[in-house]
């Protein structure tokens, strides 16, 4: 089965200590490096999300826009 261009699927193995090692692909792909910081999104009925390096500040942006509210 061919992949859509630009979707990708890996596997990783959960060590002991709840670790997993990124594959080396996925680290290149999406300029991960020994250091970074990724940020972990779950929904119990959807999964585990990793969005892209550096979506943290959009996220947080789009979490805190003000829509309007009372200003509480």
């Amino acid at each position: 089965m061919n992949a859509p261009k630009g979707k990708y699927a890996w596997t990783a193995t959960v060590g002991e200590k709840g670790q997993i090692v990124i594959p080396k692909q996925a680290r290149d792909l999406f300029g991960i490096r020994p250091g970074d910081t990724l940020l972990l999104l779950g929904d119990q009925d959807r999964g585990i999300a990793i969005p892209p390096k550096g979506a943290f500040a959009e996220i947080l942006e789009a979490a805190f826009q003000d829509k309007g509210s009372s200003g509480k």
